[in-house]
């Protein structure tokens, strides 16, 4: 089995003209179109069983409409329409942060995508650690973007000082995937101050470009138990990254663990069909 851990999708009459802006933005190519049958096609070309999509909310006023958005996808993935399982969208400026996310769990959503770039807003600011205290206080996980991303340039509102920080803020255990291997081309600060720590790491769009041996320290040194194979699609080929995760010379159950075993242990129960 595989899931990929990190992917997005838009409704389809967005879609488009969404995946044209940032394309833009970040100049960077897409590789998919950016709807639910696109992935699909995605997924199906790369031998993925399940994707987990992750919507990001850009203004506080979207989180009732993106979650009617995911409580649709979610419907047909338990229908077997599809196989793509989505999370929640939560803003920094939402409301009643507390009820909200409490609310995602009794929709008996798994978690919540944070994007601190998009949202301009440090990790480690008062309104991001209520999320987190909210997804400890739930049993929900969290994914954040972290480190660069090429739409903000000179722009980093996740760096690893900033999650460690944040982690000394939040009461009781949080599960905190951070994505794009502890934080986009920061690997030498993820190395220093992230691995080793209660958090996962996700491998969204960065194995296209981060070396074998950057890779292989960082996962010797955190463990092959809190890595999650992750493409970011459409930004990246699912296909192309599953084969770039194969050439980093991996032992036959790290890679079962990457690949599977440590998303489905985070997940927990109600996911699988």
């Amino acid at each position: 089995m595989t899931i990929d851990f990190h992917t997005h999708i838009f409704p389809d009459k967005i879609a488009e003209k969404t995946i044209d802006f940032l394309s833009h933005k970040a100049n960077i190519p897409a590789y998919s179109n950016g709807t639910l049958s696109g992935l699909q096609s995605a997924l199906k070309k790369a031998e993925v069983d399940i994707a987990i999509a992750l919507p990001v909310l850009t203004k506080p006023e979207s989180f009732d409409s993106i979650l009617r958005f995911v409580c649709g996808v979610n419907e047909g993935y338990f229908a077997g329409e599809h196989n793509v399982y989505s999370f929640a969208g939560i803003h920094p400026d939402c409301e009643d942060i507390e009820g909200k996310m409490a609310r995602v769990k009794e929709l008996g959503i798994k978690g919540v995508k944070l994007h601190p770039e998009y949202q301009q807003t440090y990790i480690d600011d008062e309104r991001c650690v209520r999320i987190l205290n909210a997804a400890a206080a739930n049993d929900l996980i969290v994914v954040t973007h972290s480190g660069v991303d090429a739409g903000y340039p000179g722009s980093v509102h996740c760096t690893p000082e900033r999650v460690v920080n944040a982690l000394s803020k939040v009461k009781g255990k949080v599960k905190l995937v951070l994505a794009h291997y502890g934080a986009c081309e920061m690997y030498e600060e993820v190395y220093d101050l992230l691995a080793g720590k209660d958090v996962y790491f996700d491998t969204a769009y960065v194995l296209k470009s981060i070396d074998k041996e950057t890779f292989l320290r960082i996962l010797e040194k955190h463990g092959e138990e809190k890595i999650l194979f992750a493409s970011d699609s459409p930004w990246q080929d699912i296909a192309e990254m599953k084969t770039r995760l194969g050439e980093m010379g991996l032992s036959a159950e790290a890679k079962e663990k990457i690949l599977s075993k440590n998303a489905l242990a985070l997940l927990g129960d109600g996911v699988l069909r």
